[in-house]
């Protein structure tokens, strides 16, 4: 795997709010110690950091609404935002894609020459595939480390249901087959990226 040395990671919506019982049983427990595996590396090597926060509508009952506490990104997030020596970018959002928040994601990215992206955080099947689709779409080589993430368990129509780790295992299958995003491990990712 190789890693260019402007490859950007974008950590998608490490809030809070997803803390809340409000959304039922998660995944991955290790999710949170390979995010942050990833912003060290980047930061270490002098690479792009994009943080991206939902802001859901401040009336709404959503936890990631503006206002309330779970808008707000999870300590380590927030304790490493500004610590790195390479680019940053906080994008804001109120849909899945991070292509559709503000500042203009990929007008930021291809004004930096950035033609690589690694997309991790929360949650896998929702705004983390959902902006690794889209960027595959838009031309970006997407790399999608599935330990870096979690989602939650989830009922959909006809009565059915899935897991967390079935919802996780469909992404990967989807992405990795559909050649929208190479799925990997955080562990490859760092150790490719070469970080201090």
């Amino acid at each position: 795997m190789e890693i260019a040395r402007n490859a950007a990671l974008v950590v998608v919506d490490v809030q809070k709010g997803f803390e809340e019982e409000y959304w039922g049983r998660r995944n991955n427990p290790d999710a949170e110690r390979n995010i942050a595996a990833l912003i060290d590396a980047w930061q270490g090597s002098g690479r792009p950091v994009v943080f991206v926060r939902h802001d859901s509508p401040a009336q709404s009952r959503s936890p990631l609404r503006v206002g309330h506490v779970g808008n707000e990104f999870k300590d380590f997030v927030e304790e490493r935002r500004g610590r790195g020596s390479g680019p940053e970018l906080l994008v804001r959002k109120s849909v899945n894609s991070a292509f559709y928040g503000e500042p203009d994601l990929d007008a930021w990215l291809r004004g930096a020459g950035i033609g690589q992206l690694v997309v991790a955080g929360i949650q896998t099947n929702m705004c983390n595939e959902t902006t690794a689709r889209m960027g595959g779409n838009l031309g970006y080589e997407v790399f999608f480390p599935l330990d870096a993430m979690h989602t939650f368990d989830l009922a959909g129509p006809f009565g059915w249901t899935s897991t967390a780790d079935e919802l996780s295992r469909a992404t990967a299958v989807s992405l990795h087959g559909g050649r929208f995003a190479k799925v990997v491990g955080t562990r490859e990712l760092v150790e490719a990226a070469g970080a201090p």
